[in-house]
């Protein structure tokens, strides 16, 4: 069974940065793609960042230039670089796994697609 498990969240300054990290377990990552999203108080759950089996990175138009996403299929470990960091960033963030091999080639915020998520970790951004 499939499980993932997210983890280097925390308390950041505005400015500073922090590495997630989304580790995989019972599940080969090598045909998945890997979704990062976030849930902000009093807003809806939104797509950040995704990486598609082959590697390609996608990212949201807030966090574009800021966010890197990267993977080691070997670890089983997805990485969510996040860099100038800002309050608006405040969220628990969660990772998800698309394990449909075609679907998972394609970059997509659809959270419908995504069949298994982490428990999230929480990041804040503040002074």
């Amino acid at each position: 069974e499939a499980q993932l498990v997210e983890s280097g969240g925390g308390l950041v300054r505005p400015g500073g940065s922090l590495t997630l990290s989304c580790a995989g377990s019972g599940v080969t990552l090598d045909y998945v793609a890997i979704g990062w999203f976030r849930h902000a108080p009093g807003k809806e759950r939104e797509g950040v960042s995704c990486i598609t089996s082959s590697y390609s990175p996608s990212h949201a138009g807030a966090v574009k230039g800021r966010f890197t996403i990267s993977r080691d299929n070997v670890k089983k470990t997805v990485f969510l670089q996040m860099s100038s960091l800002k309050p608006e960033d405040t969220a628990v963030y969660y990772c998800a796994a698309d394990l449909d091999p075609i679907r998972a080639t394609i970059p997509s915020s659809l959270q419908f697609e995504y069949d298994y998520w982490g428990q999230g970790t929480q990041v804040t951004v503040s002074s």
